[in-house]
């Protein structure tokens, strides 16, 4: 099922198709080749001097020991992500390697390559789910994170459930417009407005 946004403005085809489901296809494997076409989109990302401060560590049937431990480290209202056949945790390495200084873009630009992963999976008719909600701390503990990086988001990679595997539940919620602040609300020329606040 596809959620097109109703935009105010046209944009490109393939940010409108763009959306955050959580009803993912537990038998549809997310292949080998797609994994690294996702990598490849966040990999060339613009980041700040091109710093690339962007790590993924990736959960998969390939190492249930790490997927589990993955699991663990969500909160329990994402626990539906369990059932996404690839789980992703990005990292943002916190300072510049040329010289140690503090990058204060670091999670800035984490987001940057993930949206662009995020785009590439829709125009692969797969969804990416970003979600805040996981324990960072238990998450740098389980997988060896090194000080200096942080965890941003854990990443569900699947397909959609096909229309005729969603109950009417779920169909009543995808048929719902998916919504947005006005742009007049995010956007200002100038000066700061009482219209972003």
């Amino acid at each position: 099922m596809e959620r097109p946004a109703s935009t105010e403005y046209p944009i490109t085809d393939v940010m409108a198709r763009r959306w955050s489901g959580r009803d993912v296809d537990p038998n549809r494997p997310v292949s080998e080749e797609q994994l690294m076409t996702l990598l490849e989109a966040a990999r060339w990302a613009p980041s700040s001097f091109n710093e690339q401060p962007w790590r993924y560590l990736i959960f998969d049937q390939s190492d249930p020991d790490a997927r589990s431990k993955a699991h663990d480290c969500l909160a329990e209202g994402n626990a539906w992500a369990k059932n996404a056949p690839v789980l992703m945790l990005s990292v943002a390495k916190e300072t510049f390697t040329k010289n140690g200084k503090p990058n204060r873009h670091h999670a800035h630009d984490v987001g940057a390559a993930s949206i662009s992963m995020a785009l590439q999976a829709a125009d692969m008719g797969l969804m990416v789910h970003q979600m805040a909600g996981f324990d960072a701390t238990k998450a740098k503990a389980a997988f060896d994170i090194p000080d200096g990086y942080t965890p941003v988001a854990m990443i569900a990679v699947a397909y959609q459930l096909p229309d005729d595997a969603l109950s009417e539940e779920q169909r009543d919620k995808y048929s719902k417009p998916r919504s947005r602040k006005p742009v007049s609300e995010i956007a200002s020329r100038g000066r700061w407005d009482s219209t972003l606040s």
